[in-house]
């Protein structure tokens, strides 16, 4: 008979693709752990994990069991969804992954608020950037990422709550300020400060502008930084110009605004959304989660029809 802390262990043992640290996270010793995985694979008659390569990786039965393991597990988790639902409580817990170029603008204008509203709610959240979030989602060890859309992945679900400009934040002396009209093919020049790879920020200014890599052959020194707070720093010492979401400038003093400049046609949008994966159980939790976020982003925000989307994740 298959149990659900089988299942766990299994599941465990494919996130972390070592049995002793499987055991350590599941609070139990590495013999039971190892003893009840092997039951379970006595009983099914099938081999899940191929022991003899380190770290350890499922079989190619291996990996079908441990997604039904994970669907499984998940629906087990909405039974007290349903406890709860019916005792009109909010209650549980919510990992939340949150992308870094919205981090630093969007959790301090909401998540306290959150937390304080709903007491009973457990809230976790962590700074990941785009495939991270994905992967930890797929593997059941988050519940929601906020994320920017669309992804183009049949196994996460996509629920938008605001669309931002991306705007331009140049230095004072910079010719793009005293543009009339700035295109996104005014942008395509080497003097564009990028943010790194694994941002998909960078990669929606590369489609916006339809580039290549940028050269920085204009720049001082060649940069690509981790942060959009940094970027605009070394705009304001060294020159050139960058890329910023909207929500950058509800930070920003008068005088800093003065730097910012919108495209004045066909406005690129970035669509941020909440996502979760294909069995996600809390869908009370994501519905006031996306409806505390559509509360305290400025209301123009939740107008897609204002400008158009970028794409950043190629159909797959």
């Amino acid at each position: 008979m298959i149990t659900l802390t089988q299942l766990e262990y299994v599941v465990a043992v494919d996130e972390f693709r070592h049995f002793a640290t499987a055991a350590d996270k599941c609070f139990v010793t590495q013999p039971t752990l190892s003893m009840q995985i092997k039951k379970l694979e006595d009983d099914l008659g099938v081999i899940i994990f191929d022991r003899s390569r380190q770290p350890v990786v499922p079989t190619d039965i291996g990996y079908k069991l441990i997604e039904q393991a994970r669907i499984v597990l998940a629906s087990t988790q909405r039974i007290k969804e349903i406890i709860n639902e019916e005792k009109q409580e909010v209650a549980g817990s919510l990992k939340i992954g949150i992308i870094p170029t919205l981090a630093p603008y969007l959790l301090p204008i909401f998540i306290g608020d959150y937390i304080r509203r709903y007491p009973g709610v457990q809230v976790e959240v962590e700074e990941l950037i785009s495939e991270e979030i994905i992967r930890r989602l797929k593997h059941d060890t988050l519940d929601v990422g906020i994320f920017v859309t669309p992804y183009h992945d049949s196994k996460i679900v996509e629920q938008p709550v605001f669309y931002e400009e991306m705007m331009i934040y140049a230095h004072p002396d910079h010719e793009l300020l005293k543009k009339k009209d700035v295109k996104t093919q005014d942008i395509a020049t080497p003097e564009l400060w990028m943010l790194g790879d694994g941002h998909c920020f960078r990669d929606q200014v590369v489609n916006l502008c339809e580039i290549q890599e940028t050269q920085h052959k204009n720049l001082p020194f060649d940069f690509e930084s981790n942060s959009l707070e940094t970027l605009m720093k070394i705009v304001d010492r060294e020159g050139g110009f960058t890329l910023i979401p909207e929500l950058a400038t509800l930070y920003m003093t008068e005088e800093k605004k003065k730097q910012v400049r919108s495209f004045t046609a066909s406005k690129p949008l970035r669509e941020v959304s909440v996502i979760y994966s294909r069995h996600f159980t809390k869908q009370k939790l994501i519905d006031l989660l996306c409806e505390d976020i559509r509360q305290v982003v400025p209301p123009g925000m939740l107008k897609k029809e204002r400008g158009k989307i970028v794409e950043w994740k190629k159909v797959r």
